[in-house]
């Protein structure tokens, strides 16, 4: 699985990847870090302008990170999935002696790794960031976090791979509607799903809606690939 996982990242070009993900993690760091010290986030008097509960750094890091995550897996898996069903390129995949639910499973995992590491190293760039930077600036928002904890690194590891995973409700409905387009709206709907506020309430803060939604994920998976071998192209 993994020899065809690594050509996966060779056939698609994971250096582009790569350096989309580089300059995304040095954007997201760069415009949070001005958030906390720069007053970017503060009305003209000098106060924090933000909806309640949100006050503390860590839900804008995970805001913004998951947010731009959500969209950038549902992007690749896009392109590596749901474009090689429009472009036909899937016929001469499927030729392969290979079975065709074990190369579209190692498709998703080559997107799946790629991105739950990448959205990892993002978010400990962006708190380190923050940390250092809380050492020497005021910032306008609570430092909620210790780096020097165990449950941050674990709860840092479970958001990642919730975020990551429910990417696969994405690629359900592109492949189901042969459309990159419907993927990437799609991601956008669960970033208003699980991200967005209406009035005071949030599902953004629930412990256990991420779980049921990344069980209802890799269900949605398992549908992707269940029929495959049947399926016409």
């Amino acid at each position: 699985m993994f020899k065809l996982i690594k050509l996966e990242w060779k056939k698609n070009n994971i250096g582009k990847y790569v350096r989309n993900a580089m300059i995304l993690s040095c954007l997201l760091c760069l415009f949070i870090f001005a958030m906390a010290f720069w007053g970017i986030a503060n009305d003209p008097d000098g106060t924090l302008d933000a909806a309640p509960g949100a006050d503390n750094i860590s839900a804008s890091i995970e805001l913004f990170t998951s947010m731009s995550y959500l969209i950038f897996t549902g992007v690749m898996l896009s392109a590596f999935i749901v474009s090689t069903y429009k472009n036909k390129t899937m016929n001469l995949m499927f030729s392969y002696p290979i079975k065709r639910q074990k190369i579209i499973a190692s498709q998703m995992m080559a997107v799946w790794i790629f991105n739950f590491v990448s959205l990892i190293l993002t978010k400990l760039l962006i708190y380190t960031s923050v940390f250092l930077g809380a050492r020497f600036m005021e910032s306008s928002f609570m430092i909620d976090f210790d780096m020097g904890s165990l449950s941050f690194y674990m709860q840092l590891l479970m958001k990642s791979f919730v975020i990551v995973s429910m990417s696969f409700i994405a690629l359900f409905v592109g492949m189901a509607m042969k459309s990159s387009k419907a993927a990437i709206v799609t991601s956008f709907l669960l970033i208003f799903l699980t991200q967005a506020n209406v009035g005071d309430f949030t599902m953004a803060g629930n412990a256990v809606f991420p779980m049921i939604l990344t069980v209802i994920s890799f269900g949605f998976a398992i549908l992707s690939i269940y029929n495959v071998e049947t399926k016409d192209l």
